[in-house]
């Protein structure tokens, strides 16, 4: 009994203890992980260096910062690939995103006519990109840009990405001497009004205001130009269109409804495809392709070249539909007339990963098995389609994930 007492007088010793000195200040050991990534920053520091990072630039940038398990998992779920194509574009092109970026360019017309003019970028979509990226300024991110790079150049699927981002960052803070506490960013590295990345920031931020600084987290001026130099150097074709919304006849071969299939417009109009109104294509030889975000139960669009180019901006086609489609409802064109198949559930990663993984087992080159479901992917499901005399969309569905994980199971006899 004695000792049961003197064991309750020592557990209350300690939790008066934490009450007065706080548990934040009562240090926890070291997870396993967390020395792996401590040993990760502490050798990171000699490639850095041979990479021109000075010992104080890599020392003021990296000292303190730990993995963060947030960035871990959000690296796993992008919004672009983890939510249905028409949820992402009902936020991307919501009614108070459109509203407020109409009163953008009424506000900023006097900053975005002369880099319209210089760079052949319509200013539509250029405040596109900045309502997409950052909700016009208001969601920049509040990460340590070198935490962030650091907890995805350690370990996982983006390492071999944000390894040269995190000496692009390190550069940046001693090219243009920013505090690094000031260098906040998205989980992903991303910065800024319109979400730069930093060899991006290296080799096409612009100084649009001329004061010797480019500062893309405060001035608009420099913001638009540097979005606007990337297009223009990743071909923007300026006068022509980044595509239209179409209506595709009941005998469309969908095997060609794809981004690397491209037709002239003549020979579209030759196949039966028409405006979304149902009327004839505008004439023109320039080269189109179908896309197809929701497969052949949901809107389909002819994309040209401009099209292409934002994807250079950001390789999600979600996104670059977003930023498109958004762009015209700033011009006030109508929206996307064809009903979005709302009933359809977007398949999780681990989900896309089995599909992948059946299609493979099966005998089909499915590139990459990420669970990104990449252009070769979608090659793979198009021709288990039509060997099972499906539409040949290439959409992945939980019914088409099913019998494709049976007839893979029945063929191995697993």
């Amino acid at each position: 009994m004695r000792l049961i007492v003197l064991l309750l007088g020592f557990i209350v010793s300690l939790v008066l203890l934490a009450a007065a000195y706080g548990a934040s200040d009562v240090p926890l050991p070291a997870s396993p992980e967390d020395k792996a990534f401590t040993a990760f920053v502490a050798d990171f520091r000699s490639t850095a260096l041979a990479n021109g990072i000075t010992p104080q630039t890599y020392d003021a940038a990296m000292s303190g910062i730990s993995r963060n398990p947030r960035i871990a998992d959000l690296n796993l779920n992008q919004p672009e690939f983890a939510v249905p194509v028409w949820t992402y574009l009902d936020d991307a092109v919501s009614p108070q995103r459109i509203a407020d970026g109409k009163a953008a360019l009424l506000a900023d017309g006097a900053i975005l006519s002369p880099i319209e003019a210089k760079y052949g970028v319509p200013r539509e979509i250029l405040v596109s990109i900045w309502g997409n990226e950052s909700d016009y300024g208001r969601a920049m991110g509040n990460y340590n840009m070198f935490e962030a790079l650091a907890t995805l150049a350690y370990d996982g699927p983006r390492s071999d990405y944000a390894r040269p981002q995190l000496i692009a960052a390190l550069k940046m803070m001693q090219r243009e001497h920013y505090a690094p506490q000031d260098m906040t960013s998205s989980w992903a590295g991303a910065f800024g009004q319109t979400q730069f990345v930093p060899t991006t920031f290296l080799n096409e931020a612009v100084d649009a205001e001329g004061n010797g600084k480019i500062d893309l987290w405060h001035s608009l001026p420099d913001a638009f130009a540097s979005t606007a130099n990337v297009l223009s150097d990743a071909g923007w074709k300026t006068g022509k269109p980044w595509g239209y919304e179409v209506i595709l006849p009941k005998d469309f071969d969908y095997e060609i409804a794809d981004l690397d299939y491209l037709l002239p417009v003549a020979e579209w109009k030759t196949r039966g495809v028409k405006t979304a109104l149902g009327g004839e294509l505008p004439a023109g030889e320039e080269r189109g392709a179908i896309y197809l975000p929701a497969g052949a139960n949901g809107p389909a669009f002819l994309v040209f070249a401009n099209f292409k180019t934002i994807l250079k901006y950001n390789a999600a086609a979600a996104y670059a539909l977003a930023v498109c489609v958004l762009a015209d409802q700033l011009r006030g064109e109508p929206p996307i007339s064809a009903p979005w198949p709302r009933d359809e559930k977007e398949l999780t990663r681990d989900e896309r990963l089995a599909l992948q993984s059946a299609l493979a087992a099966l005998g089909y080159d499915v590139g990459k098995a990420d669970g990104l479901l990449g252009s070769k992917s979608r090659a793979a499901l198009r021709a288990w389609q039509k060997a099972h005399q499906l539409t040949p969309d290439g959409f992945p569905t939980e019914d088409l994930l099913t019998r494709i994980a049976m007839d893979a199971k029945t063929k191995t006899g697993q």
